[in-house]
C-alpha cells in the first residue's frame, strides 16, 4: 500500500498534484485534520480495497488550530505501524504567491481585515514547517505552470516503486534564483561563457555548436568528472538511507548555455544501464 501526504504554501499547486494523483488511480482526500490521519492509515490498511492500493491526502494550513503541532507524533504512529507515507511538499517563492493570488482573486485561508497578505503567507510557512522538514520531496513551482508540475509529478512519482531513487537534473539561472527544492547545487559560472561569443549567444547548452565550445575546453571536462564522481559516491549513501527523492541543480547566470551543458551530461552519466537511478531531466530557463 502506497500513502502520498501533499502539502504546501497555498497557492504552489497543492490541489492541481492531488488531481494528478487522483488521475493516476489514487484514492484522494484533501484537506484531512492531522488528527484523523493515523485512524485514516488504520482504516485502509483494514479495508484491503482490492480497488486501491495507492492513497493520497492533503494536510494543510486549513487545518483545526493546533492540529498540525501534533504531526510528528502521527507520522511516528504510521511508523510504528509498518507504514511509510511520502510526504511531497510545493512551494514557490512571494513574489510569485501574491501575484497567483492577485490573479486568480482568490482568498489566502490565513487572511483576515487584520492579516495581509504576505503576513499570512509568513504565518503559513512557520506553522508548516514541521512538514516542509519532514518531506521526502519539495517541489518549487515558482517557475512552473500547471502542465510543467503535472509533467513534474510524473516523471518523479508516477508508478515509481518505493526503494528505487527518483533523481532529478536541473539546470537553471542564478539570475532568477537558486531552485529552493535542490539537495545538491553545482555552480559553473567560473566556466567560460558561450554567451560573449556571438555566433553561439542566441543558442543554448543543447546546440551542437555550443557543445563543441564546451567540449573542446579542457576545465570543463575537469569540473564535470569532479561533479560526477562526488555524485557517484554520496548518491548510493542516500540511496542506502531509503531516500526516494534527491535534486541535482546545475547553475550558470542565465540558465541557457553552461549549466544545460553540464546538467544534460550528468543526467546522461546516470542513466547509464547498470544504474538503479530513475533520472529526470529539466532545464527550467529553456521551459
Amino acid at each position: 500500500m502506497r500513502l502520498v501526504i501533499i502539502s504546501g504554501i497555498s497557492g504552489s499547486g497543492k490541489s492541481i498534484a492531488l488531481h494528478f494523483l487522483e488521475d493516476l488511480g489514487f484514492y484522494c482526500i484533501d484537506n484531512l485534520p492531522v488528527g484523523m490521519l493515523a485512524a485514516f492509515s488504520q482504516y485502509i490498511a483494514a479495508a484491503e480495497l482490492a480497488s486501491h492500493d495507492r492513497f493520497a491526502v492533503g494536510i494543510d494550513a486549513r487545518n483545526l488550530t493546533g492540529d498540525l503541532q501534533h504531526l510528528p507524533l502521527a507520522l511516528r504512529s504510521l511508523h510504528s505501524g509498518g507504514l511509510e507515507p511520502e510526504i511531497i511538499f510545493l512551494d514557490a517563492d512571494d513574489d510569485t504567491l501574491i501575484k497567483r493570488y492577485s490573479e486568480t482573486r482568490r482568498r489566502h485561508p490565513l487572511t483576515s481585515e487584520e492579516v495581509s497578505l504576505p503576513e499570512a503567507i509568513m504565518n503559513e510557512r512557520r506553522l508548516l514547517e514541521p512538514l516542509a522538514h519532514a518531506a521526502d520531496l519539495r517541489l518549487d513551482t515558482s517557475h512552473t505552470n500547471v502542465h510543467q508540475l503535472r509533467e513534474l509529478l510524473r516523471e518523479r512519482v508516477g508508478d515509481e516503486p518505493r526503494g528505487r531513487l527518483s533523481l532529478l537534473v536541473e539546470s537553471f539561472g542564478y539570475k532568477l534564483g537558486v531552485p529552493v527544492d535542490a539537495d545538491f547545487v553545482f555552480d559553473v559560472r567560473c566556466m567560460p561563457n558561450p554567451h560573449w561569443e556571438p555566433s553561439l549567444r542566441n543558442l543554448t547548452g543543447r546546440d551542437q555548436p555550443v557543445i563543441d565550445f564546451l567540449a573542446n575546453l579542457p576545465e570543463v571536462d575537469e569540473l564535470y568528472q569532479d561533479i560526477v564522481t562526488f555524485l557517484g559516491k554520496w548518491i548510493p549513501r542516500f540511496q542506502a538511507d531509503n531516500r526516494s527523492y534527491m535534486t541535482i541543480a546545475v547553475g550558470c547566470t542565465g540558465g541557457q548555455h553552461r549549466s544545460v551543458y553540464f546538467a544534460d551530461r550528468i543526467a546522461r552519466h546516470f542513466r547509464a544501464p547498470q544504474s538503479n537511478v530513475k533520472v529526470s531531466l529539466r532545464h527550467r530557463e529553456l521551459s
